[in-house]
Formats: structure tokens, sequence, C-alpha cells
């Protein structure tokens, strides 16, 4: 199997961290989505959604989206476990990961296209030429992710990963709202140190790097 990828999309971090996470050797093909390889032939087709990371399996089945991808090499390599191993560990997890999608990684995300140049055309991930940049969204965004970050500072201070003592893909999906914020200009360490604590300790993780 192939994972497409660019380098420093944060979807395609997030599965990169997961991989090495799991210790797992998997090929990878490099697109230049900046210059639009995902809309040539034959990515358009493969995912028409135009958006990394996708992995073409040995058959030629696609799957994109993140989380998907995380859960299908999560069923092939199960440990170490990042899912969750025993019923209840799946559901605390798939429940902050799902806290920190919705609440944080989201708001966050329309707040950067909303206001970082770079992304002027390209509001909406995978489309080019669509939608105008608005003020309004990006600043919407970023008092939402304020909000999210204000909820789970006391929970930081009890527990030491998102879903518990085990560190979990809620933890790889947090790393890059934090990243999000510091992009915005919110001062995380200041406002909200048991999250900054939580951000340095799973910023030193070897697998950050990959």
């Amino acid at each position: 199997m192939k994972l497409y990828d660019f380098g420093p999309a944060a979807n395609a971090r997030r599965v990169r961290i997961f991989v090495a996470e799991k210790g797992v050797d998997l090929e990878t093909v490099t697109l230049d989505v900046r210059s639009g390889a995902q809309y040539e032939e034959p990515f358009n087709t493969m995912n028409p959604f135009h958006c990394v990371p996708f992995l073409e399996l040995d058959d030629s089945t696609v799957i994109a989206e993140s989380i998907s991808i995380c859960r299908y090499i999560e069923e092939l390599y199960p440990e170490p476990s990042l899912f969750g191993s025993t019923a209840k560990d799946r559901a605390r997890i798939d429940m902050w990961n799902r806290r920190v999608e919705l609440d944080g990684f989201y708001p966050g995300l329309h707040a950067i296209r909303n206001s970082v140049v770079t992304f002027a055309g390209r509001v909406v991930p995978g489309t080019r030429n669509s939608l105008p940049q608005l003020p309004a969204i990006a600043e919407r965004g970023r008092e939402m992710l304020e909000i999210f970050l204000g909820r789970i500072e006391p929970h930081l201070g009890e527990t030491e990963f998102l879903s518990g003592p085990a560190f979990s893909i809620a933890d790889i999906t947090g790393l890059f709202v934090i990243n999000t914020a510091t992009t915005l200009g919110i001062s995380v360490g200041e406002k909200f140190p048991n999250v900054q604590r939580w951000h340095n300790l799973i910023s030193a993780r070897p697998s950050v790097d990959a």
C-alpha cells in the first residue's frame, strides 16, 4: 500500500505521526498540493475530494480522511493500541478525539484558512478559486478555539494524556490544535498552563518529527 502525502499538511502529519508510533514502514508518495498535483490524473480520480493524505491499497482501493487511514492501520497493526484495546478505552478515546476535532481542530482550521494569505481561494479544503476569505469567520474560529482550550485546561490538570493515562490518537489530533492556536496568536502558556504542559509532553515524542 502507498500513502499519498504532503509534508506541511496537518492531516498528513497526523497520519505520519500515527504510523511512526506504530513502527510501520509505509511507502509514501509526496504530492505537491501547492502546485495543484492533487487535481491531476490519476490523483483526481483516486481522491476526488482533492485532499491529502489518502491511502492506496494493493487492490487499488483508496481510503481518504486521516482518521479513517489511522483506523485501517490500527486494524492491521493493533499494537501499540492508539484507539483503545477495550470497549471502554475505545469509547473514551473516540469521545476525546471527536471533542478535539469538532471543538478545536475545525474552528482552528477555518480561522487559519480565512486569515492566512496562502489559503486565499482555498478556504474549503480540496478546492481552489472557490470562496473568499472572511475575517469574521477567522475571528469566530479563534474565539471558539479559546473556549475549547478553557474547557480542556482543568481536565489536563488531572490526567497525563487527553483520554487518560495512555497516549492515543486524541493526543495526536490535539497536538495540531495547539500548533494552530499558537499560529493564531493565542498565548497558550500564559492562559492555559496545563494545556501547555501536555503539549510539551506530546511535542517531545520522537514520532512528532516523522
